[in-house]
């Protein structure tokens, strides 16, 4: 048994470790919500995810996100294989180096079970949530990210019963706020315990 899954035995119940580990999640996205809620869900106890993205780590993206310095150039999913499975040896991930489009979208992600949008266009955005919609999962979401303080304001907005948002829903990137790695990752820790609330259920 690997040293994480050991210690989590202590922290779980049979039952709830063996939710954690067989359920399905798809991410949408590797950059700084992707990379970083797939972080927190490895540490969580979940093992199996489909994580889907085409581009490269550039040093940019070194400020935010589950990347280091000697990964620049490579691609992001192999990149945050490598890292995920310095934290679980045992996982079962299916990555691909791919754009995602309305036409493969829904066969990318069809066996997960919940869905995380972690992507920056606002179009892909939108065509991985309408996708989800279309197949009936379970969505978590993000939008209004950008800058630095006020980190209360990122709020987790229920939209409906399989729809969830993270965000101030507010803060575009711009020149004057750009991505950075305290709010994107409060962000990113909030969509990967929203996760962990929908496959655990609410502390008692």
């Amino acid at each position: 048994m690997n040293p994480l899954i050991e210690s989590l035995n202590k922290t779980f119940s049979e039952e709830r470790l063996s939710r954690l580990t067989s359920v399905k999640i798809g991410i949408g996205g590797a950059g700084g919500l992707g990379s970083n809620a797939a972080m927190h869900l490895v540490r969580s106890g979940c093992q199996n995810l489909t994580i889907i993205d085409f581009d490269r780590i550039e040093p940019s993206n070194l400020n935010r996100q589950f990347y280091f310095a000697d990964q620049v150039g490579q691609f992001k999913v192999e990149a945050l294989a490598d890292n995920l499975k310095r934290i679980n040896p045992d996982l079962q991930l299916n990555i691909g180096i791919e754009k995602i489009t309305k036409k493969n979208v829904e066969s990318l992600f069809a066996d997960c079970d919940v869905w995380i949008e972690a992507f920056d266009s606002a179009e892909t955005k939108k065509l991985f949530v309408e996708a989800a919609f279309k197949q009936g999962k379970y969505i978590v979401s993000a939008s209004g990210l950008a800058g630095w303080g006020n980190s209360d304001a990122l709020a987790t907005h229920q939209i409906n019963t399989k729809f969830v948002m993270i965000g101030d829903l507010e803060s575009e990137v711009s020149k004057h706020k750009p991505p950075m790695s305290p709010r994107v990752g409060i962000a990113a820790a909030k969509e990967a315990d929203t996760v962990l609330t929908w496959i655990l259920g609410r502390e008692a």
